[in-house]
């Protein structure tokens, strides 16, 4: 395990000398927070307690997806497309020879530059709004425990999610339309868009129920004090059972897909 908590650090350094590139995305976290807390405040305005939050609660909701967008890698980002391409060229055929498992070198470097991305672009942003608005966060260091966990875990549901779709490239060849279908379903169903509190009827626990919303309404619901004793017990369940479930299914078709690897060209 020692070897996957290197790789991990390595990820954390490498994305750790991009400088530039996360100023630029800790701005556009930022201004893209402005513009959407203007229009939560907006909304919350004209349907007070929609979904069970207030104001205050929404904003902060619309803060914490900020905090979580590059941590998660709803909108790309992680390694996906790096495995994608390596499963096309062909090149995979040499990670699988090294005596080291794929899928867990592939989560030790997630989890650095999730990691990385949770520091370096969620804290200022969530900052930056908490000076600008009355944001409901919390007091008590237990609470923003639960949520770091909370986080951990959707962490494990987005990699789980993302290594399930790159996998198909052994079949397809080129991922690129799958994968941006799973990030559209990634912003609709995390309830990066809008909570998924607020969605009506079967669509709102269909919603709730698929693993997507582990990734944000699950920690958020943490932080905001949603979910507390054995409903936080259950929320991280709910978590937990996903990442076991996709990760199992990753594992599966890992064993699937090695048996016909395919070398295009060289």
């Amino acid at each position: 395990m020692r070897l996957y908590g290197v790789v991990a650090a390595g990820s954390f350094r490498r994305y750790a000398t991009y400088r530039v590139a996360t100023a630029a995305g800790v701005f556009t976290n930022t201004v893209f927070g402005f513009i959407m807390a203007y229009t939560y405040t907006a909304l919350w305005d004209q349907r007070p307690q929609l979904g069970g939050y207030d104001v205050s609660q929404a904003v902060t909701y619309v803060w914490l997806g900020q905090a979580l967008l590059m941590a998660c890698a709803m909108m790309g980002g992680g390694f996906e497309d790096e495995l994608v391409e390596r499963i096309r060229s062909g090149d995979i055929a040499v990670d699988l020879s090294r005596p080291v498992d794929l899928q867990l070198w592939w989560l030790a470097g997630d989890m650095g530059r999730a990691f990385f991305h949770l520091l370096g672009r969620g804290v200022i942003p969530l900052g930056l709004g908490a000076l600008a608005f009355d944001l409901a966060l919390p007091g008590a260091s237990l609470t923003w425990l639960a949520f770091l966990a909370a986080v951990t875990l959707g962490l494990l549901v987005s990699f789980a999610l993302r290594f399930l779709v790159a996998l198909l490239a052994f079949w397809l060849m080129d991922g690129a339309g799958v994968t941006q279908i799973s990030w559209l379903a990634g912003l609709f169903f995390s309830g990066m868009l809008l909570p998924l509190n607020i969605f009506p009827g079967a669509l709102g626990e269909v919603a709730r129920a698929l693993p997507w919303s582990a990734l944000l309404q699950v920690p958020a619901d943490v932080l905001l004090g949603k979910h507390t004793g054995w409903g936080l017990a259950g929320a991280y369940a709910f978590q937990a059972g996903w990442a076991v479930v996709l990760l199992g299914a990753g594992r599966v078709l890992q064993t699937m897909a090695t048996r016909r690897v395919v070398v295009q060209g060289g």
